[in-house]
């Protein structure tokens, strides 16, 4: 069991994602339609690190009654959150709470496995993937999209960037590490790929214009990333005062009502066979 992110993900960091759930979905969802395009020919696909839900519903529409969409996430308050909005849909799609590194799938099972931005937080990432790929199809598609590096993403880390200089006490990113920039390196992503079994890797880089309404930005500042969680643990003037510096860094992305940046990201495809 993976237990520093089991812990991270159904604690705070879970329950920030489901309190800002419509702004992140607004945020990326130019990056889920690029991910869900193109993939009604599938029947059964495994959607891992699902989070909400929004990308496994939005397959599942897709696919309609001749295919089943699974999601799987190690939150069980997200997972929980998932399954209420597929069940108030009247769709059938299946939630599973559990880690996606160890999970005993049933072998040959997905045509597709996809993620976005669930498949940078596994422990042995080797170990992950030789698993995704044990429970995919002879000819299944992997595809995935991933962040790249923090420096080609500064909308991302300006919140840690300017309040680690506030609060001394923030955890400091480590690289390779589990988390949003793990694969930030494309020969790491590669040769991950190659090792656990999987075929063709390509990993293309891809620019994606997101944007959020202006008046969400202070609920992202204090409830996303490391400094949403560090926040948590300010008293009230300490609060107040990182969020007003913060805040004034964000200026150069805010354009009247909609706060605008791209996500510099990685598009993954790989084949099991």
């Amino acid at each position: 069991m993976n237990t520093e992110q089991t812990n991270i993900w159904n604690g705070d960091a879970g329950r920030a994602w489901v309190e800002t759930q419509q702004l992140v979905e607004q945020m990326f969802q130019p990056i889920a339609t690029l991910l869900v395009r193109d993939i009604s020919g599938a029947s059964k696909v495994l959607d891992v690190g699902c989070g909400t839900g929004s990308t496994t519903i939005a397959v599942s529409r897709q696919l309609g009654l001749q295919g089943l969409c699974t999601g799987i996430d190690i939150s069980q308050q997200m997972k929980d959150v998932a399954h209420t909005a597929a069940k108030e849909q009247g769709l059938t799609t299946r939630f599973i709470c559990d880690d996606a590194q160890r999970y005993a799938f049933v072998p040959a099972s997905f045509d597709v496995i996809m993620s976005r931005f669930g498949m940078m937080f596994f422990d042995d990432p080797v170990a992950a993937f030789t698993n995704l790929r044990q429970a995919a199809r002879t000819h299944a598609e992997l595809r995935f999209i991933a962040w790249r590096s923090a420096d080609e993403n500064p909308f991302m880390t300006t919140a840690e960037r300017v309040g680690s200089s506030l609060l001394p006490h923030m955890p400091v990113r480590k690289p390779d590490e589990p988390g949003q920039f793990a694969f930030a390196n494309k020969e790491r992503v590669k040769q991950i790929l190659q090792a656990s079994g999987w075929k063709e890797p390509a990993v293309v880089a891809i620019d994606v214009p997101c944007s959020f309404e202006a008046k969400d930005l202070p609920l992202y500042l204090t409830r996303m990333g490391p400094l949403g969680r560090a926040l948590q643990r300010e008293d009230e003037q300490t609060r107040s005062r990182v969020i007003q510096v913060v805040r004034h860094a964000f200026e150069p992305y805010v354009h009247g009502r909609q706060v605008s940046f791209n996500a510099a990201c990685w598009k993954v495809t790989a084949s099991a066979g």
